[in-house]
């Protein structure tokens, strides 16, 4: 009987120490949970974020830089006698905000009692002034510094985008888990397309508690620290100065400014209007100010240089002739009747040549010029026909850039739409479509659509003689970076460069002689030109349309102006393409009269 009780007696115990063992490999191996209690009992650990890379212009000025920003973070097993009213008053918060900020706090995934925890975000300078005596008064509540980004100017902020919090959809994209909970990411413009050249790279510093939980230096002498390594800084083809005079020059309009240095690509100026001043979304006010900016029904979160597609107006007859030119269905000398029985036209003109087609914009020219097109005769049939010229005419438009996205770098960029005998067949659902049907083409309306980026590019390629480079607004990353070699890249349009002199002829014709010679033209500098205005639905008013470049040898600038609902090419769109062009090869303006006239924003007879 007590061999049997110490048999019993000693399995107890073999199964206990078991137990014991059992339990004790879970909290030392499997179960973090007792390791991280102990381990945050001494050791603090701190992200530190890295600086955001800055953004400059061509000439070295400063755009975005950073600026201190400060976060509250919780440790709540280290939260004791917490005075809640007290707090409230200190970080100026509404009782029912600090619950909502608990319940939010620990309804995250990756919330623990034992780590750190975002409390309350994007504290500026001044916030944390205010509060910074109050922190001691606040066991488990901790401040962890960071930066935001401020901007030298409210210029530009289309292009540049925003910075905000990562999302949660974003987080949960993030396959290379680089980000984690209250991070900062580009949202939009250069922000969102270089994120990963300007992010940089956290690092993490570990700080050694005394029971108190009081920070007596770093774990180790920082033996487990590593560094934050600062983002890459960029160099824009921005010209500070344009761009500024640009914004002046749109204020209180709808549309866009797109310039570019013909014989590198780079954008020099990128106007969008109506826009937004960049520092609204910087900040504790981001939420409420991003609200505001996007319900407002001006739109100035849509970059028109990129999103907006209108059809282009007169000014795609260049690109019309330089087809036909190539195609051999005229001659700079063919001349066409100005037949306004056939399509409306305007101006004093009868049966001009190529040159004074282009420089009067006359439409039954073009009208007559895109029937040679696409109608050669190569079959009887003048639907097949027709089917036959369109192929061959959308081959030549889209080695101009039309038609697609160029490639630029910046998000959202839009295609346009150069129609195709695939388009007109789902458009006529099957049905026969010839020539009649869609010569509106040849004028640049009917269902011809451009992005503005588009048409400063083309304006660019007619300088360079008959290729472009895709249009770029970051030019090096690093102060002493070298061109980007996506962007270095020739493009040739199917056109001879020898047609392309006849271009540059018709374009100085159109303003020194023709629609443009009132406000487009500069003494001393030659400027190739070519006005527009575009067809909208009534009762709205026409867009204004110009492009241009200057001088017309060793050209320094090319530019595309659209003003929404502003009437003739030859008033709004030019008189800003000039003022631009002026601005920028001289430093300044000398026709203060033509300043005067865009600022105060009356165009006259906008139905003309």
């Amino acid at each position: 009987m007590n061999e049997g009780r110490k048999e019993i007696f000693q399995l107890v115990i073999v199964v206990t120490g078991i137990i014991f063992l059992v339990k004790l490999f879970f909290i030392q191996v499997v179960d973090d949970r007792y390791a991280e209690l102990a381990d945050s009992n001494a050791i603090l650990r701190q992200v530190e974020y890295p600086f955001r890379g800055l953004i400059h212009d061509r000439n070295g000025k400063l755009i975005v830089y950073n600026t201190p920003e400060y976060k509250l973070e919780i440790l709540m097993k280290d939260v004791k006698k917490f005075d809640s009213a007290k707090f409230c008053e200190a970080f100026q918060l509404s009782r029912e905000e600090l619950r909502m900020k608990f319940k939010q706090m620990k309804g995250l995934k990756e919330y623990s009692p034992f780590k750190p925890t975002v409390f309350l975000d994007q504290l500026s300078n001044t916030d944390f002034a205010k509060v910074q005596d109050y922190l001691d008064e606040f066991p488990g509540f901790y401040v962890q510094t960071r930066t935001t980004r401020a901007y030298s100017t409210s210029a530009l902020a289309n292009a540049l985008g925003y910075v905000s919090e990562i999302s949660k959809n974003q987080l949960e994209g993030d396959q290379a888990k680089i980000y984690k909970q209250g991070d900062y990411i580009g949202q939009s413009g250069i922000e969102a397309f270089y994120e990963e050249q300007l992010r940089g790279k956290r690092g993490v510093r570990f700080k050694l508690r005394n029971v108190k939980g009081i920070v007596k230096g770093s774990f180790k002498n920082g033996a487990y620290d590593t560094l934050s390594v600062p983002g890459q800084d960029l160099v824009t083809g921005i010209d500070l100065d344009l761009q500024l005079y640009g914004e002046r020059l749109m204020k209180g309009k709808s549309g866009s400014i797109a310039a570019i240095e013909p014989a590198s690509g780079e954008i020099l100026a990128l106007v969008s209007g109506p826009s937004y001043d960049p520092t609204l979304l910087t900040g504790r006010q981001y939420s409420s100010n991003f609200k505001l900016i996007s319900s407002d029904t001006n739109k100035p979160l849509f970059n028109r240089p990129l999103m907006a597609q209108y059809r282009p107006g007169s000014i795609f007859k260049i690109a019309q002739a330089m087809t036909a030119l190539q195609e051999k269905v005229i001659t700079p000398d063919t001349r066409i009747r100005c037949d306004r029985t056939i399509i409306n036209c305007h101006g004093a003109h009868t049966n001009e040549d190529l040159r004074g087609a282009i420089a009067n914009s006359c439409n039954p020219y073009f009208h007559g010029v895109l029937r040679r097109m696409l109608n050669k005769g190569i079959i009887n049939d003048p639907f097949k026909d027709t089917r036959i010229g369109l192929e061959e005419w959308d081959k030549h438009i889209m080695s101009f850039g039309f038609g697609k996205p160029l490639g630029i770098d910046l998000p959202n960029e839009k295609n346009g739409l150069i129609p195709t005998p695939e388009y007109y067949d789902r458009a006529y659902r099957s049905q026969s479509w010839k020539f009649s049907n869609i010569y509106s083409i040849a004028i640049g309306e009917g269902e011809n659509l451009v992005v503005p980026i588009q048409m400063a590019n083309f304006v660019a390629t007619i300088a360079n003689k008959g290729f472009y480079y895709t249009p770029h607004i970051v030019k090096a990353i690093g102060r002493d970076g070298q061109p980007l070699p996506p962007y270095r890249e020739k493009h040739y349009t199917t056109i001879d460069s020898a047609n392309f002199r006849i271009a540059a002829d018709a374009m100085q014709q159109v303003v020194e002689a023709g629609t443009g010679q009132y406000r487009a033209r500069l003494q001393d500098i030659v400027v190739c030109g070519k006005t527009g205005t575009v067809e909208n639905n009534p009762p709205l008013f026409d867009h204004s349309v110009f492009i241009a470049y200057a001088p017309r040898h060793e050209p320094k600038i090319a530019i595309a102006v659209y003003v929404e609902n502003a009437g003739q090419g030859a008033r709004a769109a030019a008189s800003i393409a000039s003022l631009m062009i002026e601005k920028y090869l001289l430093g300044q303006t000398k026709r203060p009269h033509i300043e005067e006239y865009v600022l105060k924003g009356d165009f006259g007879d906008k139905r003309n």
